[in-house]
């Protein structure tokens, strides 16, 4: 759950499945990028996930200005 959390993500609940615990969370697409292999490397390899579209918001301030100077050195190479 730390992990989700460093990853922007919005904890909604968790439930108890066996001996399972499932997390609810919405996360950014952005933000789950090789995320199954960071989460097989901190669950030993036992954890899995799954994701679907839930809906969009807007970017962060501080992210909107990483991406749009990114895009004003893309745009000076070409």
């Amino acid at each position: 759950m730390g992990d989700l959390q460093t990853r922007r993500a919005i904890i909604q609940g968790m439930d108890a499945d066996g001996h399972y615990q499932k997390i609810k969370a919405k996360v950014p697409l952005s933000e789950l990028y090789k995320y199954s292999s960071t989460l097989r490397s901190i669950s030993q390899g036992r954890a899995k996930f799954s994701r679907k579209f839930a809906e969009f918001n807007p970017v962060p301030h501080d992210i909107q200005k990483g991406l749009i100077a990114a895009y004003q050195a893309d745009m000076q190479e070409a």
